[in-house]
């Protein structure tokens, strides 16, 4: 039996997704298989043992020192930015997901912006901006404004009249000190999932394309009023396009474990938005229901993942 740790919780926005999250995959991992220990951070960072008795960090980590494999499920800032990936590689311990690097890559919007154009993705003009420079921007048409390195949508608004700059710009730089103004895309928005093997080889998910009315913000993401179409209707020439673009970018990334890329599908082509190394993990998150679409359920996409995890070679200096 696999002596698994599953982290949840965080100091993020997203705590309670993530909280979420992880309950969901401690609930989901066959006992049969493994023997599962939930660690949670709390909004302070405190870290919670499975009774939320406050341990600490020394706490935590004898705890950890006692598994086999980490599943940390904390998304946004201090989790999936390679926070937690760095904690386990000090530890010498197998964990599900991106490393150090990737991870914070990722959780940059911009820098992920600068790495996908270098490897000849699209992506949505923009220009960042930070509580200094933001007051010297002039809008000239519609535009998304959010955070660099925020999740869940958080601070993310549609600015299609002037007057509703300031308090857009005012909301995103409330979350991190720089800001990204893009330019707004019209498109269908699909996403799709890419699953790095130990062997190299790249397990792809089915595409899955979101229909809301207005801008997909985090109360249409987390309240119920989304439609996840899976498997997208695509053709066969727009599906492997998106395909090609998520493994490219995944790779130039240097992601591991499972990754969600997110695409505007243009007249032009696949845009990308932007890539979540750490996304939802509920049985009903986007990931999750795209690879169950393509035939991989829930608890084999999880047993898949940590058994990958402790396949992988350790990370070399």
């Amino acid at each position: 039996m696999i002596r698994v740790a599953v982290i949840g919780g965080g100091q993020s926005c997203e705590h309670e997704v993530s909280l979420a999250s992880a309950a969901s995959v401690a609930a989901a991992l066959d006992r049969t298989s493994y023997d599962v220990v939930r660690l949670t951070i709390d909004p302070h960072g405190t870290w919670l043992d499975s009774g939320n008795r406050p341990i600490g960090l020394a706490g935590a980590a004898h705890v950890l020192r006692s598994c086999e494999v980490v599943l940390p499920v904390v998304h946004g800032p201090r989790g999936e930015d390679g926070t937690l990936a760095a904690l386990c590689e000090l530890a010498g311990l197998p964990y599900v997901g991106s490393g150090v690097g990737a991870g914070a890559i990722a959780m940059d919007k911009w820098v992920t912006k600068l790495v996908a154009e270098a490897v000849g993705l699209a992506t949505a003009p923009g220009v960042v901006l930070t509580a200094a420079t933001a007051p010297t921007y002039a809008w000239s048409h519609p535009v998304v404004v959010k955070p660099v390195a925020a999740g869940s949508s958080h601070g993310v608004t549609l600015v299609d009249r002037p007057e509703l700059l300031d308090q857009a710009l005012d909301a995103a730089l409330a979350l991190d000190h720089r800001v990204l103004v893009e330019d707004v895309m019209t498109g269908r928005e699909v996403d799709i999932a890419v699953l790095a093997r130990p062997d190299g080889s790249r397990l792809v998910s089915p595409a899955l394309e979101i229909v809301a009315e207005g801008l997909f913000d985090h109360d249409t993401k987390y309240g119920g009023h989304a439609d996840f179409r899976v498997p997208a209707s695509l053709t066969d020439a727009e599906a492997k396009g998106i395909e090609d673009a998520a493994v490219a970018v995944f790779d130039a990334l240097g992601c591991r474990g499972v990754a969600r890329v997110d695409f505007f599908l243009t007249a032009a082509g696949p845009v990308l938005n932007e890539v979540n190394t750490m996304p939802g993990f509920t049985a009903e998150s986007q990931v999750p229901k795209m690879y169950a679409a393509g035939g991989l359920s829930y608890p084999d996409l999880l047993d898949l993942l940590v058994r990958d995890a402790l396949a992988a070679p350790a990370p070399c200096g």
